[in-house]
């Protein structure tokens, strides 16, 4: 099964075993690729994979720690093919992973998002509001998370509003106004989850504003949210009962592999696309654990050809709750994230904006 085959196929359709059987060859080759074209790629691989024998399994899959790319330059390409440069958020002080995209990698990232998002939103291009403010795409050949996964997501929107000004307080005029003129059909809403807490709950939607029609995709910033103990299911009820807002997505990705978007399904669980999936780790054995395990999360996906991102452990605790159990009319792992690796460094999206003090 090729790349293309797992495009065309409905997503979340595929049972966990051919799926596996469809991934392993294409990240086998991903392997080959990268060690031929990425040095250090190479020289890692020279000590984590001595033999250079392709994967056996899904869980053999070599990986990179999520942190090398905040301190290697890792790409597959050359310099003058650089199409973009995505980097990861941070907060001062913080160094940041940087993600180098050609511009084949850039149009399967865009592929890939398609696929996923019409699961929810439809084939339509619908009217968007983007809880965020239009400044933060000022640079566009080098991104960070935030305005990275703006630009994504625009492309599958249409009369874009961003209802954030440049200070990052709501406009709560145009709200109105875009709610005016298309709020009585689906339209889609996405921003950062803590920005949609911060603007959407406590602000627009408080003022008695009608979000029914509303397709809200989110992810990102939930550490802010712990921190003032909001849950996933305490943030569908406040935004359900202040402005009738019920169709609501979390998501769970990562800049340094992109077209890796696992989006919730109906259930409140996450779920990986046909192209990608997850493994769940032991934090100190580093062996794949079995669903109803907690451990670190390693993320794979066919998508990354411009730079060695195709297997990595990440800084997330997760557990794989149950496998091909079809509960929302999906197959493969359903898991969630539920927290950080302990000392990990801060990595959420929106956690860069620091609200002023009131």
């Amino acid at each position: 099964m090729t790349l293309e085959d797992l495009f065309a196929l409905p997503q979340y359709s595929l049972p966990q075993p051919q799926k596996e059987r469809a991934l392993l060859p294409l990240l086998n080759a991903l392997t080959a690729h990268h060690r031929a074209n990425c040095r250090e790629y190479r020289k890692l691989l020279s000590v984590l994979r001595p033999g250079g024998g392709e994967a056996a399994d899904l869980n053999d899959v070599p990986y990179l720690p999520v942190g090398l790319f905040k301190s290697h330059r890792l790409m597959s390409i050359p310099e003058d093919r650089v199409f973009r440069t995505l980097a990861s958020s941070g907060t001062t002080g913080q160094a940041v992973s940087r993600v180098f995209l050609d511009d084949d990698t850039a149009r399967l990232q865009t592929r890939a998002l398609s696929r996923i998002l019409t699961h929810v939103l439809g084939p339509e291009r619908l009217p968007m509001m983007l809880v965020e403010s239009r400044s933060i795409l000022n640079n566009r050949k080098s991104f960070n998370a935030r305005a990275s996964g703006v630009l994504g997501l625009m492309n599958f929107g249409r009369n874009h509003f961003f209802a954030l000004d440049e200070n990052m307080q709501p406009d709560e005029r145009g709200v109105r106004d875009f709610l005016s003129a298309y709020g009585a059909k689906p339209f889609i809403i996405f921003g950062f989850t803590y920005m949609i807490w911060r603007c959407l709950a406590e602000r627009i939607a408080a003022g008695g504003l009608d979000l029914s029609q509303g397709i809200l995709i989110h992810g990102g910033g939930w550490k802010k949210l712990e921190q003032l103990a909001i849950s996933n299911a305490e943030f569908k009820r406040r935004l359900r009962e202040a402005a009738n807002l019920t169709r609501v997505y979390n998501f769970y990705g990562m800049v340094e592999q992109v077209g890796s978007v696992f989006l919730e399904g109906e259930d409140g669980l996450l779920y990986a696309p046909s192209f990608a999936d997850v493994i769940v780790r032991d934090p100190r054995t580093l062996r794949a654990l079995p669903a109803g395990s907690v451990g670190v999360i390693q993320v794979v996906s066919t998508l990354p050809h411009s730079y060695p991102g195709h297997s990595i452990l990440t800084e997330d605790l997760g557990v794989v709750y149950d496998v091909d159990a079809n509960r929302c009319g999906r197959l493969g792992k359903a898991f969630s994230v539920i927290g950080r690796v302990p000392n990990a460094e801060l990595r959420g999206c929106s956690d860069v904006y620091a609200a002023p003090a009131a």
